[in-house]
């Protein structure tokens, strides 16, 4: 994963060594996390939810989560009941965007129990692979949105494939469908749940990736990924 050349204003924010260090959250924004958090908390108490989990349960290895950037917001109450469902000692590592944006979503994730990872495919793309490995060694499982920060909506890219390749651990495929919602115009058609939704929550068939392929085959994987996700999902 390449990172790019940081812009101007990111040189700002760079340790020494070149270290990109995304911003501090300001006072509203830390607030805006806590009424996005307390939100969600609020309007899941009013849904009705359908659980459909793999048979075969929850590795004792950490996993991969994988589920669409615009299912954002039930994504963590999915991980909650998974791993509830399995009685699997879990904890979550989440790789969220470097940009100012991503740091309110990054604060939500820690309200949740979740520890953030900043980074992404065109920002701090090396440090936030390196970082997620040095969780999964602690034990974490790692969750990602495979079609952001940027899209397109609905095309996984390279980085949890990349990710599964270099440390061994099985992709899981997830995403929750819901009528009863708001439709964001944002590129990846952003969900917002409403209140007394009925959700279908669907965890897919595990997806191993060999430590060995050829680019060609790598290829052919994250097709299968796309595929495996987008068979759980629903517009």
């Amino acid at each position: 994963m390449p990172v790019e050349a940081p812009e101007p204003k990111q040189r700002k924010r760079l340790q020494k060594g070149g270290v990109i260090v995304p911003h501090p959250l300001k006072w509203y924004q830390r607030l805006i996390a806590s009424v996005i958090y307390l939100l969600i908390r609020t309007v899941s108490a009013t849904c009705r939810f359908h659980w459909e989990f793999w048979v075969q349960g929850h590795s004792q290895q950490p996993v991969i989560f994988c589920t669409w950037h615009n299912r954002l917001p039930f994504s963590l109450l999915m991980y909650e009941q998974h791993i509830k469902h399995y009685q699997v000692p879990h904890r979550l590592a989440a790789i969220v965007s470097a940009s100012k944006d991503g740091g309110v979503v990054a604060r939500i994730l820690e309200h949740f129990g979740v520890q953030p990872v900043r980074g992404s495919s065109s920002r701090r793309g090396a440090q936030a692979l390196l970082e997620l490995t040095t969780w999964i060694e602690r034990g974490y499982d790692v969750a990602i949105t495979p079609d952001g920060p940027r899209g397109p909506r609905y095309v996984v890219q390279n980085g949890p494939i990349a990710l599964a390749q270099v440390t061994g651990l099985a992709i899981i495929p997830a995403a929750y469908n819901l009528k009863w919602k708001i439709r964001m115009k944002s590129w990846d058609r952003f969900e917002i749940p409403l209140p007394f939704a009925r959700i279908n929550a669907r965890f897919g068939e595990p997806l191993h990736i060999p430590r060995n392929i050829t680019e060609q085959e790598k290829e052919v994987l994250r097709l299968e990924l796309q595929n495996r996700i987008l068979k759980l999902t629903e517009d």
